[in-house]
């Protein structure tokens, strides 16, 4: 699997998009005083700039991405009013995510963000001038000039890994980690993680000044356990509709057998140990958060009261995050079928008992 070429979420604005079915919304939220918080320090330290240029990495489609960017520029906003400074800085909000990413959305949204954006603003007059431009492109390389960056943020992409884990047919039957995969395949997704979270800081630190600032949430886990269920049962309920679909011969066995999410959701201690190891980065905060499943979308559903309405959210969801892999391996003709199974198992899951996602945050310092 090519993950650079086939890692994207569901782009426009359809039922299965993702930008009408994600967390981010509600992560910004809970995310937000770090945010503020970080923001406040790098103003302070670097003696109120009079540009700052930032970077969401993971962007995204949709309407969600440029929400990110709303909130960095409002915030820049209130930051200078507590300071009492006149001078409004240009900001340079620089957007990244893979290729296949619907880029197209993004910018077709640009004008209207504009305009919202000068509407919450107290006075047009000292609002904050703010470019958007678009950087197609891996965070695990070099994106940016060296020294260029003030802060960088992103949410609910690095838990995403370079590659799937160099893995020969060992982890028969699983999709992903699971209490049945062998300890090589645990210790493959785990390195996997650490060489490409270190490679990551690496390549920051390198774009970002001295005293920047960087805020990133991921998906992550609070057990120690990589296996725990907080992490892989929604993965395991995917890899059940698969071998459901092998049984009844809808699916090749080997085809089950030769797929592999590449994720990896790391606990508060691995996303500190790499970030020590690494030594580029003082951590400032490291949080864990939840988010209920049931979060992922405040659409108007018009279920009836026998639906499970939160399973159907979160299977909306994962259809609009696993879509594309799973379309890549398994083909279009299986697509639709696979998902439907996979709601249902959703469904059922949540029924039984309530499910929340970890989220780890970091807020860190780029060392002088």
């Amino acid at each position: 699997m090519d993950v650079a070429q086939v890692l994207h979420m569901n782009g426009g604005d359809g039922d299965y998009s993702y930008s009408n079915n994600s967390l981010l919304q509600k992560v910004i939220s809970m995310t937000k005083p770090i945010i503020d918080d970080a923001l406040t320090n790098l103003y302070s330290a670097l003696n109120f700039p009079k540009t700052l240029i930032m970077a969401d990495l993971g962007c995204s489609s949709g309407p969600n991405t440029l929400l990110v960017a709303s909130e960095l520029v409002k915030s820049v906003y209130k930051i200078r009013q507590k300071f009492g400074n006149d001078e409004s800085p240009e900001i340079q909000i620089y957007l990244n995510d893979l290729p296949q990413n619907d880029f197209n959305a993004i910018f077709l949204s640009v004008s209207k963000f504009r305009k919202n954006l000068t509407n919450q603003m107290v006075s047009n007059n000292s609002s904050s001038p703010c470019y958007i431009s678009g950087v197609p492109g891996s965070f695990y390389t070099r994106l940016f000039l060296r020294k260029s960056l003030h802060f960088v943020y992103s949410s609910y992409s690095l838990m995403w890994l370079s590659q799937v884990p160099e893995m020969i047919d060992i982890n028969k039957g699983n999709i992903y980690m699971s209490t049945t995969s062998p300890p090589s395949v645990i210790k493959a997704y785990c390195e996997q993680f650490q060489k490409d979270f270190s490679t990551f800081l690496k390549f920051r630190a390198e774009e970002m000044v001295s005293e920047g600032r960087m805020v990133l949430t991921i998906l992550g886990r609070q057990s120690d356990d990589p296996c725990s269920k907080e992490c892989c049962y929604i993965w395991d309920l995917l890899a059940s509709s698969l071998k459901d679909m092998v049984a009844e011969g809808l699916i090749e066995e080997e085809k089950l057998d030769s797929f592999n999410i590449p994720q990896y959701t790391p606990s508060p201690k691995e996303v500190r140990n790499e970030v020590e190891k690494e030594g580029s980065f003082m951590i400032d905060r490291l949080e864990v958060s939840e988010v209920n499943c049931d979060a992922s979308t405040g659409n108007n559903l018009n279920l009836s009261e026998e639906e499970d309405v939160q399973g159907y959210n979160m299977g909306k969801c994962m259809r609009a995050v696993a879509e594309p892999l799973v379309l890549s391996h398994f083909g279009e003709s299986t697509i639709d079928e696979v998902f439907k199974r996979y709601a249902e198992n959703i469904k059922s899951s949540m029924s039984r008992e309530k499910t929340k996602h970890i989220n780890v945050t970091v807020s860190v310092i780029r060392k002088g």
